[in-house]
């Protein structure tokens, strides 16, 4: 049984609703069905979004009918119904950066560029640049991102008082100063940790590679991660870890290990999601909560470029029948006051205003809200390579952060990487 929430009147939703004339492809006012095909991952951004469903069908007199799946089943189910052309799937919840390039050049999701400018109340401009830029495809908009997340410094600010800084460091250069400094001082902790494994390290190795000035690809979509610029991020990122990082490291983490060894006290920093911070600041989960401090992503020599971007996000099927409903629902789901409700539960959403809203943000620790707000601000909106075959291109670009962290050859293994990534991306352009 759905229950009530109170995120605005039932008017105010009816007007809200009104704005646009049309919706997800040019659908009239009042055509297609009542009922609106509406299929979410599991995550608690659906469970806020259901607890809020009957004052939407209230205001609106449309059905929503709900399939609720994990990320795997997800997929599946989006595999065979697209690639069969159903019409019988409306709303789409997606990975933008998993499979929005998949979607967009498979014809899947609609365009949604009319429908997001015509809402003037709704308010597209409110989005942040980055994950409107990972919902975008072919200078189409086909999503309307949901939950952001960024790329944070997390610190320990005893040890850091301890060794003598006032401040957490705010370049890349002071970063590595101060984890040598740290680890010095006390013995047994490490003085940097983060992800290490060739595929679940690239997300994180994206800030660090983006802010010494390099990219995937250059300006032409050739693969770049040989650039003299990514070459130097790969070395400081694995040399970080190298030298600084845990003692015997492994080269298979992903950020539950990496976050598992900073909140047992056993590293000074660590750089990974904004959205994970609950699990470094709860008592319950953290040794060292009492004492992690927050700080925006350190700057490299072309300033803190770290990702912004959204993890998930909502489209309309491009085979739909119910196009301007599924767009109604969208368009209400992801209103400001559905935002706010979000974020006051913990689940950052894509809208500036509600991010900077000290309401909103009440509940966070203040040096994360401005840290996320820094990322969001300076952020890039891509954290991996951005092609159809993310899994495949994630392990090639991701072997030179290995070696680095091994102590092998870095540039090498980047020439390496460059000439097979390259190979992924010309059978992807035939």
């Amino acid at each position: 049984m759905l229950r009530r929430t109170a995120t605005g009147s039932a008017l105010a939703l009816a007007a809200a609703l009104g704005l646009s004339a049309c919706g997800g492809g040019g659908d009239e006012e009042g055509t297609g069905s009542k009922t609106i095909q509406v299929t979410l991952a599991n995550h608690v951004w659906t469970e806020n979004l259901k607890a809020a469903l009957p004052e939407f069908e209230k205001s609106t007199g449309l059905k929503v009918e709900l399939t609720q799946l994990g990320e795997d089943q997800l997929s599946d189910q989006y595999n065979v119904k697209l690639n069969a052309g159903t019409s019988d799937l409306d709303v789409m919840m997606y990975r933008p950066l998993q499979e929005g390039k998949l979607f967009g050049k498979n014809g899947y999701l609609s365009d949604l560029t009319k429908d997001v400018e015509g809402a003037k109340d709704w308010n597209w401009g409110d989005f942040q640049p980055g994950p409107v830029e990972a919902a975008t495809y072919d200078d189409k908009v086909v999503g309307v991102p949901l939950i952001t997340e960024t790329e944070v410094l997390y610190y320990r600010k005893d040890l850091l008082q301890k060794a003598g800084y006032s401040a957490p460091p705010k370049t890349l250069d002071e970063l590595k100063e101060a984890a040598a400094k740290v680890q010095a001082a006390n013995p047994g902790v490490a003085g940097f940790v983060a992800r290490t494994g060739k595929s679940a390290a690239v997300t994180q190795f994206s800030s660090y590679l983006y802010s010494f000035g390099g990219n995937w690809v250059d300006d032409s979509g050739k693969a770049s991660v040989n650039s003299a610029e990514a070459k130097q991020a790969y070395a400081y990122y694995g040399g970080l870890l190298h030298d600084h990082g845990p003692k015997n490291v492994s080269t298979d983490m992903s950020w539950p290990e990496a976050m598992a060894i900073f909140t047992q006290g056993q590293a000074a920093f660590y750089t990974e999601a904004s959205s994970l911070y609950k699990n470094a600041t709860d008592p319950a989960k953290s040794k060292v909560s009492e004492t992690v401090g927050f700080a925006p992503f350190p700057e490299g020599p072309a300033g803190s470029k770290p990702y912004n971007v959204p993890s998930w996000a909502l489209g309309i099927n491009e085979a739909s029948e119910n196009k301007a409903n599924a767009w109604k629902f969208i368009e209400w789901a992801t209103t400001k006051e559905q935002t706010l409700a979000n974020q006051k539960a913990g689940v950052p959403g894509a809208r500036t205003s509600v991010s900077s809203d000290a309401d909103a943000t009440s509940t966070y620790p203040k040096d994360l809200v401005e840290a996320a707000a820094a990322g969001a601000k300076n952020g890039v909106g891509f954290d991996r390579p951005q092609v159809v075959k993310v899994p495949e291109a994630r392990e090639l670009v991701g072997l030179p952060i290995v070696d680095a962290i091994t102590g092998k050859d870095s540039g090498a293994a980047a020439d390496e990487a460059a000439k097979a990534f390259q190979a992924l991306l010309d059978d992807e352009a035939k």
